[in-house]
């Protein structure tokens, strides 16, 4: 199919799909298309690179900057905003020749895990006539990828924000080592966690998009700078090469749905079939993980959010703010900040308070350190900003496990769930999270009916190994497509 081809579908099915509220600002259609008709000129062909974003439509989260559309963050208080400039990742995306459809919706400020947190209104995916929770933050980019309303998207994950919608969507989400994308023109939520992340249909595109984006940037002072890169890996294994497949015990929970635990046995008998080793691993430090996150990620968030005055940035509340018992900005950060975000402002604030930082922020800094550990006991490959010591012979290439503890909700059940409920669903992807690993979220049905339900899979790698986890994805995929 040619680009403009596709580039019409993806257009008609903005419209098709507009009552999932997945895009919060599109981009002018005729616009669109006529950049699309340049590409195509130059590549008359009908043989379309399925890496290649040249001509191609991509979404963008709207907590990363672009010029030409509004960038809000999917919350009041940026609602009147437009960034002077776009974010490292977009540009090199439009340099490599892709095109920007929209801006995603998402959990206000990527706060939250079922995308109801917006500004702009909830995202939804529909199964069967029944509305249920897209994930979040990054759930508008997740449901336009699956309704076809775009080829790629761009989204961010803190502490799962790409792989959780990806696995309820039945897309491909993708969490590349911290610090290897830049973050430069992303609206930030948590500084030490923020990743900028990818969802596709494949993952062929996905990995397209990171080749791209995978480049040292001067501005973001948390990129990997170019000396360290020499040290990680950077082609993609040998399609011959057997794994260690490592079978994190932990993460076998009571509370686990059967369907997904049904989708993560079929898994690794799909990948002992094709001639890769299971092994039992222990990770004993991550079931303090999720404490350790929502300690550390709100007490990042309240500093980084605190600018948001409405005096230096944001959107000032209509008529007098502030009284003789009041700080100057408190009416502009009421009205403009949602109730969950208000939520883990005041969550950050505290465990950064004099009287509490000891016993929380200190102390979910130590469990951080131990969760990395864990992980770098696990893997064969040593980590190289922490460890100079040689492969181990006896640790595991990946970690395989679920996404997700149960498939996508009901949209009626999570806005009646209490924030610590919601919380929950973020168990299985924190911990890469926390020690910045590469991982990524693949759809596998239960069984090899066609009809039978699909639950996401993750696979985590040793930081920096991020084309060994795209490659053992693609095999995951490949699998479970033949058998």
């Amino acid at each position: 199919m040619s680009l403009l081809r596709h580039a019409q579908r993806h257009i008609d099915n903005l419209g098709r799909y507009g009552h999932l509220n997945a895009f919060v600002n599109v981009a002018d259609a005729e616009s669109v298309l006529a950049r699309v008709a340049t590409a195509a000129s130059s590549s008359p062909t009908d043989n379309v690179d399925p890496r290649s974003p040249n001509g191609r439509l991509v979404a963008i989260k709207d907590n990363i900057c672009t010029t030409d559309i509004p960038t809000t963050a999917a919350s009041g208080i940026l609602k009147k905003f437009k960034s002077p400039y776009c974010a490292t990742v977009v540009r090199q995306l439009r340099e490599a020749g892709a095109i920007a459809v929209g801006k995603t919706n998402m959990d206000e400020f990527g706060m939250g895990s079922h995308n109801i947190h917006s500004h702009f209104g909830k995202t939804k995916i529909q199964q069967n006539g029944v509305d249920r929770s897209a994930g979040g933050s990054s759930g508008g980019s997740a449901v336009a990828v699956a309704t076809g309303q775009c080829w790629a998207a761009l989204g961010t994950d803190t502490g799962g924000s790409v792989r959780l919608p990806a696995a309820y969507t039945g897309t491909v989400g993708f969490k590349p080592s911290y610090g290897l994308l830049s973050r430069w023109g992303v609206i930030a939520y948590a500084n030490s966690l923020d990743t900028v992340g990818i969802l596709g249909n494949d993952v062929d595109s996905v990995e397209g998009l990171f080749d791209i984006t995978n480049v040292y940037d001067d501005q973001d002072p948390t990129s990997l700078d170019a000396s360290t890169r020499s040290h990680l890996p950077t082609e993609a294994p040998a399609p011959s090469r057997t794994f260690r497949i490592g079978v994190p015990i932990d993460y076998n929970i009571s509370t686990l749905d059967p369907t997904v635990r049904k989708a993560w046995l079929r898994s690794l008998r799909l990948l002992q079939e094709r001639g890769h080793s299971l092994h039992r691993v222990r990770l004993p430090a991550t079931q303090h993980a999720l404490s350790a996150y929502y300690v550390l990620a709100p007490a990042e968030a309240s500093s980084n959010l605190a600018k948001y005055d409405g005096v230096r940035y944001g959107t000032r509340a209509e008529g007098k703010d502030g009284t003789p018992d009041s700080v100057l900005f408190a009416k502009t950060r009421g009205e403009g900040f949602g109730p969950e975000v208000q939520r883990r402002i005041l969550l950050g604030a505290f465990s950064l308070s004099a009287q509490a930082i000891d016993n929380y922020f200190i102390q979910a800094q130590k469990v951080r350190r131990l969760v990395q550990q864990d992980f770098d006991k696990a893997f064969a490959t040593p980590n190289c900003l922490t460890d100079s010591n040689d492969r181990k012979t006896e640790g595991v290439d990946v970690l395989l496990c679920p996404t997700a503890p149960t498939l996508a909700p009901k949209l009626s059940e999570v806005q009646d769930q209490k924030p610590l409920q919601a919380y929950m669903n973020d168990v299985f992807t924190v911990p890469a999270s926390l020690a910045g690993l590469p991982a990524i979220s693949v759809p596998v049905q239960e069984n090899e009916s066609a009809s039978a339900e699909a639950a996401g899979m993750q696979i985590i790698g040793q930081y920096g190994d991020d084309k060994l986890v795209l490659a053992v994805a693609r095999q995951l995929l490949d699998a479970a497509k033949a058998s």
